[in-house]
């Protein structure tokens, strides 16, 4: 056979290799805009880019298919995406990884662990969008409401006389097999929560849009503790088990009184991680 009757076969074969080229090219093109209309990197923000590569790695393995066992998008790929360097984005997976939200296995890709419970200090939410952004399924077991005469801590806080009757809100929260932690709530008159409000919402979201109060400054103190008769019941757990409890101080954007919490979490259910930045 002649060079020149190959000649026809080669153009075939150079042209549908084009079109396979041009093809992927193509799907990873449009993967890529997909990707980056649901998720991007301000390069202009002061917010460090490793940092806001992390956070949005959170958001990304809260959605569904991750959390079914699919593999995140390689380094490469994902850099690309982002439009950032893989040594700044190695630095955002390996925090998830250290804090036991990722698992990564050479040659198998990174996936979701499904782990412990994370909460980090730095970017406080509501529990239902804390849980939300990690994908976990929260279940309310109990949820109560009702009046209370505030005790002289809670009025002093609050600047209130202890004859003001505060809004009480208790709920025991966890996975959908058991609970893992019994919040309770005290609330400032002037923000004007009632029993009828619906506290099933997220609650800074349910403050925000129903009474136009918004969270912004949260002081926390954490210690650890031996579940009382009553916690360990709630919990589920032998009386005297190690508890974590913390107290969260919530203020509006004016740093006057909005919420007083408590929290009392299992101790094998509940990682808290704090991260400080120079």
């Amino acid at each position: 056979m002649t060079n020149n009757s190959l000649y026809p076969l080669n153009s075939i074969f150079n042209g549908v290799f084009m079109y396979i080229h041009i093809y992927v090219r193509k799907i990873t093109y449009f993967r890529s805009i997909n990707f980056n209309m649901r998720y991007s990197i301000d390069h202009k923000s002061a917010v460090p880019l490793h940092m806001q590569a992390e956070n949005l790695l959170r958001q990304l393995i809260a959605e569904e298919q991750y959390q079914n066992g699919k593999n995140i998008p390689n380094e490469v790929d994902l850099a690309e995406m982002l439009g950032i360097s893989r040594t700044t984005l190695r630095i955002a997976i390996n925090k998830l990884v250290f804090e036991g939200l990722l698992i990564r296995k050479k040659r198998a890709g990174t996936k979701v662990a499904p782990g412990a419970v994370s909460s980090k200090s730095n970017n406080w939410l509501s529990f239902s969008q804390e849980m939300k952004l990690r994908g976990i399924p929260i279940r309310n077991f109990e949820l109560h409401v009702s009046w209370e005469i505030p005790d002289k801590n809670l009025a002093s806080f609050f600047n209130i006389s202890q004859d003001t009757p505060v809004l009480k809100m208790q709920r025991l929260r966890g996975r959908p097999e058991e609970p893992f932690v019994l919040f309770i709530s005290y609330f400032h008159p002037r923000v004007g929560v009632t029993p009828d409000d619906d506290f099933k919402r997220p609650l800074y979201e349910l403050l925000e849009q129903e009474h136009n109060t918004i969270a912004s400054l949260s002081k926390e103190e954490i210690s650890a503790i031996g579940a009382t008769e009553l916690i360990a019941t709630k919990l589920s757990v032998p009386e005297g088990s190690p508890i974590l409890f913390r107290k969260r101080f919530v203020y509006d954007q004016s740093e006057k009184p909005i919420e007083y919490n408590v929290g009392y979490y299992k101790a094998d259910s509940f990682i808290y991680t704090v991260e400080s930045t120079r």
